[in-house]
C-alpha cells in the first residue's frame, strides 16, 4: 500500500513517515501543495494524509481538485485546525476523515487502516475524453474501443495530461512529475515519449487528442 504524506512540518512529516514505514506501508511525502496535487494525481497512491495549511496550494484547493479530476482514493485530513465549521468543510468537500493535531501515532493508524479496507472497496472514476477511456486501477486505455498498450511511463504522461484535460503542461513540469527530475532544455525525454505516445493513441485515429502549443508544452483535449 503507497501513502502520500503532504505536510511541510518537516518533523511531523518524518514522523508520520518513520511510523507508517515501520507498519509495513510504502510513503512518499511532499512539502508544499503544487508537488504534493502533482504526485497524487500520477503517483498510484492508496491514500493521501493532507494538510489544510501549506505553502503554493492550500490543502482545500487539492482536496477539491483531485475529486474533480476523478480521483476517488480515501483522503485523510490531518491538521492542527479545529474548529467545527473546519471539520465539515473538509468533509462535506470529499475528505473521508479529519484529524486534529497533536494527535495519537496508534489513532492515526487506526484511522488510516479503516480507510485503506474503505477504499479498496471502491474505483476511481474512469477518465473520458472524446473516444479516449482511461481505467486508472488497471492500467487500461482504449479508443474507440480499442486496446492500447502502453509501458508505464506512457501510461502516466498519458494520465497526466488526461487528468488535467484541456490545460496546457509545460515540459518542466511533465519531466518533473512523470519523470521525477528537474527539466533540462538539452533532454529531449519528454518530447520522445509524446511521439511514441501519439504513434499509439493518435495517429491511428483520424480525430487528434494531443496537441502541441509551441513554446509551452502539450495539452490533451478533443477539439473536434
Amino acid at each position: 500500500m503507497k501513502i502520500l504524506v503532504v505536510e511541510d512540518e518537516n518533523k511531523t512529516a518524518a514522523y508520520l513517515e518513520k511510523g507508517l514505514v515501520e507498519n509495513g506501508y510504502v510513503v512518499n511525502r511532499a512539502a508544499n501543495g503544487e508537488d504534493g496535487f502533482h504526485m497524487a494525481l500520477v503517483g498510484g497512491y492508496d491514500l493521501l494524509i493532507l494538510d489544510v495549511m501549506l505553502p503554493g496550494k492550500d490543502g482545500w484547493s487539492i482536496l477539491e481538485d483531485l475529486r474533480r479530476s476523478g480521483q476517488q482514493f480515501p483522503i485523510l485530513f490531518l491538521t492542527a485546525r479545529d474548529a467545527v465549521e473546519d471539520r465539515v468543510r473538509g468533509l462535506e468537500s470529499g475528505a473521508d476523515d479529519y484529524l486534529v493535531k497533536p494527535f495519537a501515532f496508534v489513532e492515526l493508524l487506526a484511522r488510516v487502516h479503516t480507510l485503506l479496507r474503505r477504499g479498496q472497496a471502491r474505483s476511481p472514476e474512469i477518465l473520458r475524453i472524446g473516444d479516449l477511456e482511461i481505467d486508472p486501477i488497471h492500467h487500461k486505455i482504449l479508443r474507440s474501443g480499442r486496446r492500447i498498450d502502453l509501458t508505464p511511463k506512457e501510461f502516466s504522461l498519458l494520465y497526466l495530461l488526461a487528468s488535467r484535460g484541456g490545460e496546457v503542461l509545460s515540459r518542466s513540469l511533465l519531466a518533473e512529475q512523470v519523470w521525477d527530475v528537474s527539466f533540462d532544455s538539452d533532454t529531449n525525454v519528454v518530447d520522445v515519449h509524446v511521439r511514441r505516445l501519439r504513434s499509439k493513441m493518435d495517429d491511428p485515429f483520424e480525430r487528434k487528442l494531443i496537441h502541441t502549443v509551441r513554446g509551452v508544452g502539450y495539452v490533451l483535449a478533443d477539439r473536434g
